[in-house]
C-alpha cells in the first residue's frame, strides 16, 4: 500500500504543476491537473456523442495522459525543440511496483499511438480544452489566442471533434451565464 500512497502523492503533484505554453497567450494559466479536469469533462461529452466509443477507456485514458509530467514538467513546443524528455522511462518508472501500473502504462501508450477511436477521441479533448481556452481569451478580448486556435483545429481527428471545435467557434464564452442572468432578471435594463 505505501507504493500506491506515493503514486496518488505523485499524482497529486500535478496541481502544482504548470502548463508551459500559457507564458505566450497573455492571461492564460493552468495547472496540469486543471487541464486534465477539463479533458475529462470534454471526453466524457465526446463518448456521449460517440456511440461506438468506450467511455470507461476513453476517461481512463485522458486521466491519466498527462500524469508523466509529474515527472517531467510540462515542455512546450519551443522547449521541445532543445530539450528531449524520456516520457516512456518516466512512465516506467512511475508504473513500477504498482498492482495496476502495466495498465497505466498500456493507456498511455494508446493514448500517444492515436490508432483506436477512444485514443483519437481522447487527442482530440486534449486539444479542445485548449481550444476553450483560447475562445474564452480571445472573447474577452486578448488578440494572441486568434493565432494560435487554427493550428489546434487542425490537428482535430473525429467528427465528434470537429463538430465541437465548430460549435465553440461560434459560441461566446460566457453565453451561458448572460442567458441564466437575462431570465432571473427578466430581461438587460
Amino acid at each position: 500500500m505505501d507504493r500506491i500512497a506515493e503514486f496518488l502523492f505523485e499524482a497529486m503533484l500535478l496541481k502544482r504543476i504548470h502548463r508551459t505554453g500559457y507564458q505566450f497567450l497573455g492571461p492564460g494559466k493552468e495547472s496540469v491537473a486543471e487541464h486534465t479536469f477539463g479533458v475529462l469533462c470534454i471526453a466524457w461529452t465526446l463518448a456521449e456523442l460517440s456511440p461506438h466509443a468506450k467511455k470507461g477507456r476513453l476517461l481512463a485514458m485522458c486521466l491519466f495522459h498527462d500524469l508523466p509530467e509529474a515527472r517531467m514538467g510540462d515542455l512546450n513546443a519551443v522547449q521541445k525543440q532543445y530539450v528531449a524528455a524520456n516520457e516512456k522511462l518516466a512512465v516506467e518508472h512511475m508504473a513500477r511496483g504498482l498492482p495496476f501500473g502495466s495498465d497505466i502504462q498500456e493507456l498511455i501508450d494508446e493514448f500517444n499511438a492515436r490508432e483506436t477511436l477512444e485514443a483519437r477521441l481522447a487527442n482530440d479533448a486534449d486539444q479542445l480544452a485548449f481550444l476553450l481556452d483560447l475562445k474564452s481569451l480571445s472573447d474577452m478580448g486578448y488578440a494572441a489566442p486568434e493565432k494560435w486556435a487554427g493550428h489546434v483545429k487542425a490537428r482535430l481527428k473525429t467528427d465528434a471533434g470537429i463538430s465541437l471545435a465548430q460549435s465553440i467557434e461560434e459560441t461566446e464564452w460566457d453565453s451561458w451565464w448572460l442567458k441564466i442572468f437575462i431570465d432571473s432578471s427578466g430581461g438587460l435594463q
